[in-house]
């Protein structure tokens, strides 16, 4: 079964590291007040994705923290079995 992962890790890099190098194109962003933006289509892509990622992760940070609360409440105020 490990290996069967290594294998599916594997063929998912190959497949992203194809699409990299078919991806190499500029593209231009054409940003806010007139500014441009010249990368790789695989780079834009990329920070895109690394945004997501970060908002995504900022947005669950206050529902984490609230739960992580309310368990630490719920353990402290419940009483302890007796030791068998």
């Amino acid at each position: 079964m490990k290996y069967l992962m290594w294998l599916l890790n594997a063929a998912i890099f190959f497949v992203l590291f194809a699409f990299a190098l078919n991806n190499q194109d500029a593209v231009t962003l054409h940003l806010f007040f007139g500014a441009r933006w010249q990368a790789p289509l695989v780079l834009v892509l990329l920070c895109a994705l690394l945004v997501g990622v970060v908002l995504g992760v900022l947005v669950m940070l206050a529902l984490w923290l609230r739960a992580r609360r309310q368990r630490s409440a719920i353990a402290t105020s419940a009483p302890l079995p007796p030791p068998s």
